[in-house]
């Protein structure tokens, strides 16, 4: 295979530690990037979340987002604060409580998928009739694909320029409007695992934008690198203004306009079972009518986007973590079920792969699955993999089973289904 082909742009990945080592408590591993297991056994996610219960005033907490509402909240009726949102249950808890408990007036902004689910479309809707002005942002479709088949084939990650988007186009509109105020839901680095560093401030500095969110490729360098290196992109396939809405505002703008980004979560304790009760509730969101998402045994969490599900099976490619062992690890940490429980979910459902949507995401991102299999295979780090008569075996396992007995995913499998040997 060329070098070209060979070559890996997430920054994430070299950093990793060549030991693979399991929190005593949840069910992640050190292979999440930027996680820190210490040793006492504990990650730093579960770490957090012993100092939510025991070390957080959330009284105090939600005293200063009220000060911080009065200080902005406008008494014309115009918009004080943004929102992004795409009708999903934690975004819609986050814009309804400032809305109903702290008298704020949102206007909710929407990064679009890149393919609406039926699902997906529906909770949007239903979000925008409970009351909520939105405005839905539309890239230019060809740039998007395009950069999403650099994420994937590059980066190891196809979501890319959807997670530029959604990071970075909330700012832009703020500014346009004169809005002070741009509301996330939850900071991810302390609630998933992640370095700790911004745990207790209020949002993450923009300058830890790239290394915490954009596995360290900004969306200049990601363009660069498709004109100069591959033939997938070229500069007749965009105009620059195509790339405001991937790019985060300069930070001399941001302070000279005083916009100011918060995560709710540092005001409320995060539960996201709570969040999905809380939208059902009140904003009309629905969970996923055929049951649990592929990957996973939970249904209301990611459910906008039919491409999603190759962005948790290649982070389950990279680090040997799919999207059952975020759940289920989260879930553990807020008491809901067991680690035991937990280890059962992640062996049944973890790395199960997203077949409903292979062939539409083959065609957008225009690649045959010959291509598909030969990328996904050069992520594969021997830390976390080893081949046996062909065929792939994650070499640590979480659960506790006999050599002859550990599932192995194959790298040429029928129908995109996974299957055990």
């Amino acid at each position: 295979m060329s070098e070209l082909k060979q070559k890996i742009l997430d920054r994430q990945i070299v950093s990793l530690p060549k030991t693979v080592v399991y929190c005593s408590r949840c069910a992640i591993s050190n292979q999440r990037p930027r996680i820190k297991i210490g040793d006492d056994g504990l990650c730093s996610a579960c770490r957090f979340s012993d100092e939510k219960d025991s070390s957080i005033d959330w009284k105090e907490r939600g005293d200063e987002l009220k000060k911080l509402c009065d200080l902005h909240r406008r008494n014309d009726g115009r918009w004080d604060i943004v929102v992004p949102c795409s009708g999903g249950k934690d975004a819609s808890m986050v814009a309804h409580k400032l809305r109903e408990d702290y008298g704020m007036h949102p206007l909710t902004v929407t990064w679009s998928p890149f393919e609406y689910t039926d699902i997906g479309w529906q909770n949007f809707r239903e979000f925008n009739k409970a009351g909520f002005n939105n405005i839905l942002l539309t890239p230019n479709g060809k740039l998007h694909r395009k950069l999403s088949r650099l994420g994937f084939e590059f980066v190891g990650d196809n979501f890319l320029p959807f997670i530029y988007g959604q990071m970075a186009a909330a700012f832009h509109v703020a500014h346009q409007f004169g809005i002070k105020l741009v509301f996330f839901g939850e900071n991810g680095e302390a609630e998933y695992g992640g370095d700790s560093k911004n745990n207790y401030k209020r949002g993450m500095p923009l300058e830890d934008w790239a290394n915490s969110y954009f596995k360290g490729l900004t969306v200049d360098e990601l363009v660069k690198f498709g004109e100069e290196e591959t033939s997938i992109l070229s500069c007749s396939d965009y105009d620059q203004s195509d790339l405001q809405f991937y790019r985060p505002p300069d930070i001399d703008v941001l302070r000279k306009s005083e916009i100011e980004m918060h995560w709710f979560s540092y005001y409320e304790k995060w539960v996201p079972q709570e969040n999905f009760f809380y939208a059902s509730e009140n904003t009309g969101f629905k969970a996923n009518p055929e049951g649990r998402s592929q990957g996973t045994y939970s249904k209301y969490a990611s459910l906008d986007d039919r491409m999603d599900g190759f962005h948790y099976y290649l982070g389950f490619i990279k680090f040997g973590l799919g999207r059952c062992t975020s759940d289920a690890s989260h879930e553990v940490r807020d008491g809901h079920i067991t680690r035991e429980e937990a280890i059962a979910l992640i062996k049944r459902f973890d790395g199960e792969f997203p077949n409903k949507y292979f062939e539409e995401f083959l065609g957008y991102i225009d690649i045959d699955e010959e291509k598909f299999w030969n990328i996904i295979n050069k992520f594969r780090t021997p830390e976390v993999w080893t081949k046996e008569s062909g065929e792939w075996r994650l070499r640590h396992a979480i659960y506790s089973l006999g050599a002859d007995e550990e599932p192995v995913y194959s790298s040429s499998i029928p129908e995109g289904s996974r299957k055990f040997i």
